[in-house]
């Protein structure tokens, strides 16, 4: 992550894409039994268990669950993204202070 811009304008965007991608898989994660239901309501007058067995075993239930899960693997990419600005300023910070102290001496 070498950059000219600062550590903290790198965090600052690393952070709102974490925002981003985090609200991203949120709202999936939080649509899902609404997503079902529909799925489910557009089979029509059947019993629950089998159109809820029907819909879980569709390719579009499994294409809507593998992207809620890639949208959460890339919001927790973001976030380590973010996580690694803060150990570098802190290693940066450290090292400062390291060589401020060894010219003291």
């Amino acid at each position: 992550m070498q950059s000219d811009e600062s550590i903290s304008e790198q965090y600052r965007v690393a952070a709102k894409s974490w925002v981003d991608l985090d609200a991203a898989a949120n709202l999936m994660e939080e649509t899902k039994t609404a997503v079902l239901s529909q799925m489910m309501a557009r089979l029509g007058d059947i019993p629950v268990s089998h159109a809820e067995r029907t819909v879980k075993a569709s390719s579009e239930w499994t294409e809507f669950v593998t992207k809620m899960v890639e949208a959460r693997k890339a919001a927790n990419l973001a976030k380590v993204r973010c996580e690694y600005l803060k150990m570098k300023f802190q290693e940066w910070s450290s090292d400062a202070a390291n060589k401020r102290a060894e010219m003291r001496l």
